[in-house]
């Protein structure tokens, strides 16, 4: 079974418009853009539809967006499967909607190995929101791309950017030492670990000291939790990329997000709220913006580059050149120059 990709209202997927409706241009680019603005869940769930699919209006969709974007703030949530990342999304978004604020939520699945769809899991434990209009949670599917988040994902967030949301979560797969790409595209990382599930070794292994601006002890009420602290503080003192004069020193908070009450969040949102002004005095979050967009840029460069290797699959000067090579007349990397000179 395909799962439907949706928001927190119905929405129709894109794969149920009828193919003779799909020629309108997809209900018009800018009256999507218009009402995503407006808060409409649905034209917001079209214009990530239209990102995930990879549609021809994709570009047009982009420029669309672009003098609306690079408000939000973006907080990735990553770490080990188990140590409570949706729970602790669930109530960070409980906390910003209490403050007032606008909230999106990519929670990044892993894939159907049968239709390629999103698995929906962390949406399905993220109910308590599904009917908040304030609040916009999407499911996407990792569809075998590595480091925790799906290859649409940057695209997705500039569409939430866009439709005013002040704060969004990407939450990554969590199945493994790959989940660091969302270092890359987040303002501030959390990095959650959790007792008794050998978190300290999985943090040395993983880098996870590198990319974590701040670190959440959750289910801080079990057997280990002091100690899993501890261990955090002796890596620290280590040295890294934290150690220079003038870094971020990460915090180490201790939560218990399963609670409604007494559960650690408002530390967690304190550390935050030092974090996004250490950012902002430091100019570190412009440089990470700008190398966000760097690799962006960088990525759609390689895309383009990548269907253009694709017309030339197999063409005859592609043949010609492996023969040069298996006879010995040129060498791969010399081959290769001069395919490329002919794209």
């Amino acid at each position: 079974m395909t799962p439907e990709p949706e928001g927190t209202a119905v929405q129709a997927p894109a794969a149920a418009v009828p193919s003779g409706r799909r020629g309108r241009r997809a209900a018009d680019v800018g009256t999507l853009v218009a009402r995503a603005r407006e808060g409409d869940a649905r034209s917001v769930a079209r214009l990530i539809s239209l990102v995930e699919d990879a549609s021809p209006l994709l570009r047009e969709v982009a420029a669309a967006l672009a003098p609306h974007t690079g408000r939000a703030r973006v907080l990735g949530l990553t770490g080990p499967p188990g140590v409570g990342k949706s729970t602790t999304t669930t109530a960070l978004v409980r906390a910003f909607r209490r403050a007032g604020q606008r909230v999106g939520v990519l929670a990044v699945d892993p894939s159907s190995p049968f239709s390629g769809g999103a698995l929906l899991g962390d949406r399905v434990r993220m109910q308590d929101h599904a009917g908040d209009s304030g609040v916009y949670i999407r499911s996407m599917a990792s569809r075998g791309h590595l480091g925790g988040l799906a290859w649409a994902t940057p695209q997705a967030l500039r569409v939430l950017d866009a439709a005013g949301c002040d704060v969004v979560l990407v939450e990554t797969v969590g199945v493994g030492q790959s989940e660091l790409e969302v270092a890359s595209l987040a303002d501030t990382t959390l990095v959650l670990l959790a007792p008794g599930m050998g978190d300290g070794i999985q943090a040395a292994k993983a880098g996870i000291l590198e990319v974590a601006d701040v670190f959440v002890v959750n289910k801080a009420d079990r057997d280990g939790a002091d100690q899993t602290v501890r261990d955090l503080r002796a890596m620290l003192s280590l040295g890294g990329r934290h150690a220079g004069p003038g870094a971020w020193r990460p915090p180490i908070v201790k939560t218990v997000a399963s609670r409604d009450t007494d559960n650690g969040v408002d530390d967690v949102l304190a550390r935050l709220a030092e974090h996004g002004e250490w950012l902002a005095a430091s100019g570190e979050g412009r440089r990470r913006r700008v190398e966000r967009a760097a690799r962006e840029v960088e990525a759609i460069a390689v895309a383009g580059l990548r269907e253009r290797m694709g017309d030339v699959s197999g063409s005859a000067a592609l043949g010609a050149l492996a023969e040069q090579v298996v006879a010995g007349e040129t060498d791969p990397y010399r081959a290769a120059d001069e395919l490329i000179a002919q794209l």
